[in-house]
């Protein structure tokens, strides 16, 4: 669909508007009397989310690289319908597909608490098809407002129950990480992706980063919450339809081999995902439907 159909079709003035943005990516930019925020249709990736008035609580990097076909580096990529690498074929995307394709405007509104709202679905063809064979509907919403709300709809229209894995792999804006603690994990065994060991750990206490981090926490619904001492704020990452949370950090080494960090670009970001991953992922039977839910708010830090 044409910018210029886009606008007529879904735009709500005050609200929503469609634009060309960087590297040609067609962009929903979206700005109401609680918050300000960009959605790429390329992966349905929301890529800046910021309150009025406060700091961006969504974070992306300066040099993030926007072209067709590439993730975006920062915001929220969807990672579907597996999380990580492909469970038997190397040669497929890692997180999958969903993240670097085009995805369909559905709807768009007003809320009458002055949020506002938009739907995407995910466009099916042959490539897709050729990496997923399994027929299912798969839809993301966006409530923007004082709040973010993000839903991933996922459901199964064939025949036959398929395993998914999946992700709202969300990069979140912090003072420094030198200044961060995450809680509301603790007591929870993860796997410790960076540390290269293969038996489950157990968090003893609040998350502090100094070195790289790359953490799959199982068997957990808990809230998260992000205390940054630096911006005196709380982010609270509450979720429902997830039984993993992922906590990553490159670190400066890995941070500097991607190439869209930039300089100690790391030490402004964090990653706390909400996902269905390992022995979390999920058997969605024939006719049901997943709902991957997360909502995610700005507290004042004592």
């Amino acid at each position: 669909m044409q910018l210029a159909d886009l606008n007529q079709r879904y735009a709500i003035p005050h609200h929503l508007q469609f634009v060309a943005g960087e590297g040609g990516l067609v962009m929903a930019e979206i700005a109401n009397s609680h918050s300000t925020a960009r959605i790429a249709l390329q992966g349905a990736h929301l890529v800046t989310w910021q309150p009025c008035g406060q700091e961006p609580v969504v974070w992306v990097s300066k040099f993030a690289k926007y072209a067709a076909g590439k993730s975006i580096r920062g915001g929220v990529p969807i990672c579907w319908p597996w999380f990580g690498a492909h469970a038997t074929d190397s040669k497929l995307p890692g997180h999958g597909y969903a993240r670097t394709v085009m995805w369909e405007v559905l709807e768009s509104r007003e809320l009458p608490d002055g949020a506002t709202y938009i739907r995407f679905g995910l466009i099916e063809t042959d490539a897709t098809r050729a990496q997923w064979p399994h027929p299912c509907s798969v839809q993301i919403e966006f409530t923007i407002g004082k709040t973010l709300r993000v839903e991933l709809v996922t459901r199964n229209i064939g025949t036959h129950a398929f395993t998914l894995g999946e992700a709202l792999h969300t990069y979140f804006h912090i003072s420094d990480v030198g200044q961060m603690t995450i809680r509301g994990l603790e007591g929870c065994d993860y796997m410790d992706k960076a540390g290269g060991a293969s038996e489950l750990r157990k968090q003893q206490d609040g998350i502090v980063i100094e070195r790289e981090v790359d953490r799959v926490y199982l068997n957990t619904t808990a809230d998260c919450v992000i205390e940054d001492r630096g911006l005196k704020r709380a982010i609270r990452i509450a979720k429902q339809g997830s039984h993993s949370t992922v906590v990553w950090n490159p670190w400066t080494e890995k941070a500097d081999k991607m190439g869209d960090f930039g300089p100690q670009g790391h030490r402004g970001m964090v990653c706390v995902e909400s996902a269905n991953a390992l022995e979390n992922v999920l058997s969605v039977a024939p006719g049901a439907t997943h709902h991957l839910a997360v909502v995610y708010s700005v507290e004042a830090l004592n």
